[in-house]
């Protein structure tokens, strides 16, 4: 699985948490993000190991877990998307300890095996509802730029909430007992489409023209390549030619062409009035709908 390059290799399965009130807490030594992840991913590993040793299973559950449709992502911007979900606890569980920390996060593949995981940069934030239940809002961060994702990740990721209570115990220290380490971890929450970010330009030309002359539309399709952080046309899509009047606020469609092999586009239409030209593309589930600004011809 890929892992962001600031997180160390122990953090392959972690999510984001805060863990201020351990015994001897690693985290008030070092409050990055990667030493946060490591704690939760030393008690996930556990988790899902079949050995003796493991966190006992906390007495929480998620659900109405709500996430955007889709996250659209270049290659190099930051990009963060908001995830609220109800956390609902026994009266065992206190919510409002310091080294209690719940979070969502997003995964590639199986929930067992994922192939890649997305996570926030910071926990979820959780304000109680009642005495056993609660609203939490977090993020998910996606970092292009840093070698987070591949162009086959684009497509259908599914949601996971989780908590981990660690009671006092320090991941780090020469005495920690994960037993006494609560977690508990539900996915298929939800779903979402993650996007290579895709852009489309339009050129009309000659300007002016005269009326009953060829006017020649140019333009090209491309998208985010997470691999090599460049854009790069995306070939053989559908995108149709549309046209409004100078004085409409309304685009019609003219004709629909296919991208090239470097996902360019050209095609002809003869003029008619003063207007604007623009290609439109409406989106696969890897790649996002776009719309070029409308380019303004003359007719003379």
């Amino acid at each position: 699985m890929r892992i962001r390059v600031t997180v160390a290799a122990v953090s392959a399965l972690s999510g984001a948490l805060a863990v201020s009130a351990l015994a001897v807490p690693a985290a008030q030594a070092d409050d990055s993000a990667a030493s946060h992840r490591a704690d939760v991913a030393k008690v996930r590993k556990a988790a899902a190991s079949r050995a003796a040793g493991k966190p006992y299973s906390l007495n929480v559950s998620f659900s109405n877990l709500k996430i955007a449709k889709a996250v659209k992502v270049g290659t190099t911007n930051h990009v963060a998307t908001t995830v609220t979900y109800t956390l609902t606890h026994g009266a065992d569980v206190d919510i409002t300890a310091r080294d209690f920390v719940t979070d969502a996060l997003i995964y590639r593949g199986s929930a067992t095996a994922p192939d890649n995981m997305l996570y926030g940069n910071k926990p979820a934030k959780c304000t109680a509802t009642s005495a056993t239940t609660a609203q939490c809002k977090g993020t998910i961060d996606v970092y292009p730029g840093d070698d987070e994702l591949r162009n086959s990740d684009a497509g259908t990721w599914r949601a996971a909430a989780e908590a981990t209570a660690f009671n006092g115990q320090n991941p780090a220290g020469e005495t920690f007992d994960i037993t006494k380490v609560g977690y508990k971890k539900h996915s298929g929450l939800g779903t979402t489409l993650m996007q290579r970010y895709s852009k489309l330009t339009v050129n009309a030309s000659p300007e002016p023209v005269k009326k009953g002359k060829p006017i020649t539309v140019t333009g090209k399709l491309s998208r985010a390549n997470w691999e090599d952080n460049k854009y790069h046309g995306y070939v053989g899509q559908p995108v149709k030619l549309q046209f409004r009047m100078k004085n409409s606020s309304t685009y019609t469609t003219v004709k629909t062409i296919r991208t090239n092999a470097t996902g360019n586009l050209k095609t002809t239409v003869t003029a008619a009035q003063d207007g604007y030209f623009r290609f439109t593309f409406a989106g696969t589930t890897t790649t996002p709908a776009v719309k070029a600004t409308g380019d303004f011809v003359d007719v003379r």
